[in-house]
């Protein structure tokens, strides 16, 4: 039997988030961009701040799902600067989902957010992250996105 996989907790991450800029129907589905500006990250072996300027450009396909494709900066405590580009999928049943889009807290076990996460840094401190398999769970709020952030052991 090949080894056993195991999840350890990377990180909380916490994402504020711009309105949705809605660009309407596409050859590839629903274009929908939405900025970041800003938030925090914390974890056993790295925390700080997320930079202003990233974004999150979905596509909401002819299924309902939601493709995930956000990339943002991260800045730890140390200074370090470390690049995160997080593809991953939203959906669930149709009346969740509009909740969602409305704005209304809604409890993220009633809807499927995961992700995968990839790191990208020059940093030596965490030159461990550019070889890290890493997955998230997440829950959309009203104007930000809450992610928990597990390294792929």
């Amino acid at each position: 039997m090949l080894s056993m996989i195991e999840l350890a907790p990377l990180m909380r991450v916490k994402v504020s988030l711009e309105p949705v800029r809605d660009l309407g129907d596409t050859p590839l589905g629903r274009r929908r961009i939405i900025g970041i500006t800003g938030g925090s990250f914390e974890g056993p072996r790295l925390s700080g701040r997320i930079l202003p300027g990233g974004a999150d450009w979905q596509v909401i396909r002819s299924d309902g799902v939601a493709y995930l494709d956000a990339r943002y900066t991260l800045e730890t405590g140390d200074g370090a600067l470390i690049y995160v580009n997080n593809k991953g999928y939203r959906h669930g049943p149709a009346d969740v989902i509009a909740r969602l889009a409305r704005g209304e807290e809604v409890d993220p076990a009633l809807y499927y957010m995961r992700a995968t996460p990839w790191f990208e840094t020059s940093a030596p401190n965490y030159a461990w992250l550019n070889r890290t398999i890493c997955v998230a769970s997440g829950a959309r709020r009203a104007a930000a996105v809450e992610l928990d952030f597990y390294e792929v052991r």
